[in-house]
């Protein structure tokens, strides 16, 4: 088969036919959606009667409401818990487990990695009950001493870390699986070279492991960083934004204004916003994780 994926003596252009089927559906999906989700946006439009247009309005009262820029804060919060916090337990559990052979490697991984193939909503009901004050998490806290009743979802200054919390247990598995397939590419040769020059294994983490998995860090923190900005499913279920407005999110608000308060237009603009936040914060990512040349 030739290099374009044409076989050989096939015009190139009856090549690019293959590629035709995946090109409709992500036309009717992903882009037409996108730009009618857009061309809302530039209306006040109830989702009922007939749209007022309103040009870029809907921006401007959409980026100069402190309500709503308080919501970015709030995903601003949950990428330390769905981005860092997983990053970092994934490479200390890939540090542990590659270090030397282990025995079940494959059992381990894939208890780890079983949180990301339940259903959100199975897992936000799970973690509910887990909260209740009569729940798991208190028992536990009150078995090491901290006799204490937490409303984990219900006080202002527990309900968006109890949230985060969930999102690292989430995806701490995803971003192990990842790391743990890098290391398998790093050439065993570095670390032994590494220990006859007398290297700690600080050492041959920081200047072995961790460069070679500069590729994996990248789309870890690309995945996580997108699940934390567009987060919903957890906090609709848990929380439905409160106590208050401290657990509200991007996510939260589009769904409530479209579907509850009847302002489709200003859902839309918020959507529009936040989808050019999240392709801007991947371009980022891409170009500070590329080597330098």
């Amino acid at each position: 088969m030739a290099r374009n994926g044409s076989l050989p003596g096939e015009p190139r252009h009856v090549a690019y036919l293959y590629l035709l089927p995946g090109l409709l559906l992500i036309s009717a999906f992903v882009l037409l959606p996108l730009l009618h989700t857009g061309w809302l946006s530039l209306f006040e439009w109830d989702g009922a009667t007939v749209g007022r247009w309103v040009g870029l309005d809907n921006y401007t009262k959409v980026l100069g409401d402190p309500q709503l820029r308080a919501l970015f804060g709030h995903s601003l919060v949950l990428v330390v818990f769905y981005s860092l916090i997983p990053i970092g337990l994934g490479l200390l559990i890939t540090a542990l487990l590659t270090r030397r052979p282990v025995r079940g490697m494959t059992a381990y991984r894939a208890l780890l990695f079983v949180p990301q193939s339940v259903s959100l909503v199975v897992v936000a009901v799970a973690w509910q009950l887990m909260y209740a004050p009569d729940g798991i998490v208190n028992r536990a806290l009150g078995i090491v001493g901290l006799d204490r009743h937490i409303a984990w979802l219900g006080e202002f200054g527990w309900a968006l870390p109890a949230i985060g919390i969930i999102g690292s247990w989430l995806l701490t598995g995803l971003c192990m699986v990842l790391f743990i397939a890098g290391v398998q590419k790093i050439d065993p040769d570095l670390y032994a070279a590494a220990q006859m020059d007398g290297a700690s294994p600080i050492d041959e983490f920081r200047f072995i492991t961790l460069p070679g998995l500069r590729a994996e860090i990248s789309v870890a923190v690309t995945l996580t960083v997108v699940a934390a900005l567009r987060s919903f499913d957890l906090v609709y279920v848990l929380t439905k934004g409160g106590p208050g407005t401290s657990t509200s999110v991007p996510g939260l608000e589009i769904f409530e204004r479209a579907f509850s308060r009847g302002q489709v237009g200003s859902a839309s603009s918020l959507a529009v916003i936040l989808t050019i936040l999240i392709c801007a914060v991947t371009v980022l990512i891409g170009r500070l994780s590329k080597e330098p040349e």
